[in-house]
């Protein structure tokens, strides 16, 4: 069992780092990330910054796709998560492909 005094240290050096907990809006976000990334606002893991414009369709269209099949099960706030992100991943898009 673990005290109080164990939440308060940092983690052993080589240890993982702590994840988030999974839920809906980590998933959802986790895929707004990639979105960006492949928009080339963002970098990726390994610090390059790279513009795909087809990945980043397809991250928009992956949202898209759990909103029509998630309809009526969401919390207020992951409805709301979904929304906001789906409309500014996509005028984000149009910006970024009118450049290309």
């Amino acid at each position: 069992m673990s005290d109080a005094r164990d939440q308060d240290q940092p983690p052993a050096p080589g240890s993982p780092p702590e994840l988030p907990t999974l839920d809906f809006s980590t998933f959802v976000l986790s895929i707004i990330g990639s979105a960006y990334v492949h928009l080339g606002d963002a970098p990726s893991p390994d610090g390059k910054e790279e513009q795909n414009l087809v990945l980043a369709h397809q991250d928009i269209d992956l949202l898209s796709l759990l909103q029509e099949k998630t309809k009526g099960n969401l919390t207020g706030d992951e409805e709301r998560l979904l929304d906001q992100a789906l409309y500014d991943l996509r005028m984000r898009y149009l910006e970024v492909s009118k450049r290309s």
